[in-house]
């Protein structure tokens, strides 16, 4: 299956005739998310389908005891039919986590700012449940990064990440010296803040604010992108999806940083190694809308378009 191919959510959940549970993740710092999650639990469960939460989450959350509570684990999500996450970006970045491990296909509902990776808004939760229990919606696959660390030849850590994975200066008053690499051939040495390795669902996160390019989520290539490069040479690129990316700190600078997505760390010591691919396991997002990528970038940015005519009928 590509990057962006969809299926029908009737055909996501093979066996219909079994018992149905939804996996409930929410911002439960905000008062709103925790409103949501009252609303959607409610409607679900007088449609006869189950909900399953974090236990911990539970205590802040008006919860009849019909919800299932799980522990807090990676598995957590599994057997469910899809999970629904309300909040903003990052409480959909660890929703994630959840789907990529299960497979079960994640549908976000933003309470945040931007939200690219939310399919609805606040204003559409009636819509979000009525869609769930009778599956009108369709999964897509979007592609994902899979990141191991190197120091001295020897793999010391692994990751993966669905936006980007970021190598960074740790000491805001010190450049972080790197040499960027695609597929075993350097490109450029230089000096700054770092580098952004991003998949095309990322383009629009922290890429996008490195100054990187925006990559329709149907496209299949990998990006990196300088973050304040101190180079004459120090331009995005977009590789291959078949291309491995690498970036080495140099063993003169001080150690840096990996982030994946923004949410999981790893500090880098002098002259270690970051590697990323493709992801072996894509995360699935359950889709409501046929709206195109086009016009979801216009909306989450509010671009001005005003004056555009279209094409001659």
């Amino acid at each position: 299956m590509t990057t962006n191919q969809a299926v029908e959510g009737s055909a996501a959940h093979e066996n219909t005739g079994a018992a149905r549970t939804v996996f409930l993740l929410a911002h439960t710092g905000r008062p709103a998310a925790v409103r949501s999650a009252e609303l959607v639990v409610q409607g679900l469960l007088r449609s006869g389908i189950g909900v399953r939460v974090l236990a911990e989450e539970a205590a802040d959350l008006p919860l009849p005891a019909s919800v299932e509570r799980v522990a807090t684990e990676p598995c957590a999500a599994e057997g469910c039919e899809l999970l629904v996450v309300l909040g903003g970006d990052g409480t959909l970045l660890r929703g994630a986590e959840f789907a990529r491990t299960s497979g079960v296909p994640m549908l976000g509902v933003n309470l945040g700012r931007v939200g690219f990776l939310a399919e609805a808004e606040r204003d559409d939760l009636d819509k979000v449940v009525d869609r769930v229990v009778t599956r009108a919606y369709e999964v897509e696959e979007r592609m994902t990064l899979d990141v191991l660390v190197r120091t001295n030849g020897n793999v010391v850590h692994t990751d993966w990440a669905l936006n980007e994975a970021s190598v960074e200066k740790a000491a805001r008053e010190r450049l972080l010296e790197v040499v960027t690499e695609v597929d075993g051939r350097p490109v450029s040495r230089f000096g700054g803040d770092g580098v952004v390795c991003a998949t095309p669902t990322g383009s629009t996160a922290y890429a996008f604010s490195a100054g990187g390019p925006v990559v329709w989520p149907e496209v299949e290539a990998l990006l990196m992108v300088p973050i304040s490069a101190h180079a004459l040479f120090a331009k995005p690129l977009v590789t291959s999806p078949r291309s491995v990316l690498a970036v080495e700190v140099q063993p003169s600078t001080p150690h840096g940083v990996l982030w994946c997505d923004g949410r999981r760390t790893v500090e880098l010591p002098a002259g270690a190694r970051v590697e990323v691919r493709r992801g072996a396991v894509p995360v699935r997002l359950a889709r409501l809308h046929h709206a195109s990528f086009t016009d979801r970038l216009v909306a989450k940015f509010a671009l001005p378009v005003a004056g555009w005519r279209g094409a001659p009928h």
